[in-house]
């Protein structure tokens, strides 16, 4: 049996940079401590989640892939031995932005980038004022700890991106989130041991929880937190977070359920893909 120890955080916004990634840091440590070996944030982990507003401002939080956040946090992940797979707002040049996960290896080497492909533009999610659509299509990283797949937040209604993970091999798909209470409730449920189940992976899913009127005021929205794991059965890996404190999740994931599902259910082998012409049809 081959085990793996994975950790998600949800952590409020304390109103400062510095204060978000010391609370990430300590989580890190604190992680490290109870065994984890590969570690996942929220998205945007750093900052607010500034999609609420339009707000030029915010720019100013992005950085480049290899910039202070994720040096900080690849040397982190060296001392501890810990892959970390880190969300961050990506500047590849001035005007030109991402919503972006660096994935780390336990060794502190970085891996590369994944940039959320699908940018919603709704109602206090008004990415697309921040964002370009990721360009870097789904890769799978080989980690000390597996084959690891990110997607985000947004991204998880699109089951195309899912599957695209389990051809290309993934073990363990990420999925770091800002979810609030509206429409998505009812998929939050849904989506994620759908998407573990269909494609035979581990899904984990850490979500931004708390009220975030210290930064919007009146225009915050209460994110829901619940962060959790789903087996490649699509079984939740014990309970799920809070829905209103702050908490690091650690959850063991046993590999060989990830075998053991896809050959219980041969969904691969038994794809069409000379039917599905019309699903990349513009």
């Amino acid at each position: 049996m081959t085990v793996v120890r994975a950790a998600l955080t949800q952590v409020s916004w304390p109103g400062s940079k510095d204060e978000m990634l010391d609370k990430h840091e300590v989580l890190a440590r604190e992680a490290a401590a109870e065994g984890a070996q590969v570690l996942c944030f929220q998205e945007l982990f750093y900052g607010p989640y500034f999609g609420i507003t339009q707000d030029a401002k915010y720019y100013r939080y992005a950085e480049p892939a290899d910039g202070p956040v994720v040096q900080r946090f690849a040397a982190l992940a060296k001392e501890l031995g810990v892959v970390s797979v880190l969300p961050i707002y990506e500047e590849q040049q001035a005007g030109v932005y991402y919503n972006s996960a660096v994935v780390v290896d336990a060794d502190g080497s970085t891996l590369g980038t994944y940039r959320k492909v699908h940018i919603p533009h709704v109602d206090r999610f008004w990415e697309k004022f921040y964002f370009r659509p990721g360009n870097l299509g789904y890769p799978v990283f080989e980690t000390a700890v597996g084959k690891v797949g990110v997607t985000i937040c947004y991204d998880r209604h699109f089951p195309e991106g899912w599957r695209a993970l389990g051809l290309a091999g993934a073990e363990i798909v990420f999925n770091p989130n800002a979810s609030k209470p509206g429409l998505s409730n009812r998929l939050w449920e849904l989506e994620q041991p759908t998407a573990a189940a269909a494609n035979g992976y581990f899904v984990c899913v850490p979500n931004r929880v708390g009220r975030e009127d210290n930064e919007y005021g009146d225009q915050a929205v209460d994110f829901y937190g619940t962060s959790y794991v789903v087996d490649p059965r699509g079984n939740h890996v014990g309970e799920l977070a809070s829905s209103t404190e702050e908490e690091l999740l650690v959850r063991d994931l046993d590999l060989d359920l990830v075998r053991a599902a896809r050959d219980d259910w041969q969904f691969y082998r038994d794809r069409r893909p000379d039917a599905y012409g019309s699903l990349v049809t513009p």
